[in-house]
């Protein structure tokens, strides 16, 4: 039998897509390092240590999300509530864009996701640096 799906993740972040802010990728180079501008790194941290990450980005791993924007979790970030505008960023665009809706429905504000993930990024001449497992 197969599972006949209501929505698929294509769909899902199609729809996500249509509502948040893509930020392109020649913006995003300039607006890196910003005062007021926190790229926020959404991938679990395997992908991390294979693959390197934005410089000054914070790994927010996709499952804490929403614990750690919320002022009123027991989780939440301090770097959450700061205003500034943040730019949620994966590997290729996907978990990006749905953690980028999830924010903006929570009400943070601004948020945007970077087009084409860290992939594009790189592709893009985008700085990338090591990121070592901790011990």
């Amino acid at each position: 039998m197969t599972l006949k799906m209501k929505k698929t993740v294509k769909q899902m972040v199609e729809e996500a897509e249509s509502q948040i802010e893509t930020l392109p990728l020649a913006e995003a180079l300039k607006l890196h390092g910003q005062d007021g501008v926190t790229f926020i790194d959404i991938r679990d941290p395997r992908e991390l240590w294979r693959d390197g990450t934005i410089p000054g980005a914070i790994n927010v791993t996709r499952g804490m999300l929403e614990m750690w924007i919320d002022p009123e979790s027991p989780y939440a970030k301090p770097y959450f509530q700061t205003g500034n505008r943040f730019v949620f960023f994966c590997a290729g665009a996907w978990r990006s864009a749905l953690a980028t809706k999830t924010a903006q429905d929570m009400g943070l504000a601004p948020v945007a996701h970077l087009e084409g993930g860290l992939s594009g990024w790189k592709k893009a001449g985008g700085p990338v640096e090591a990121v070592e497992p901790k011990k």
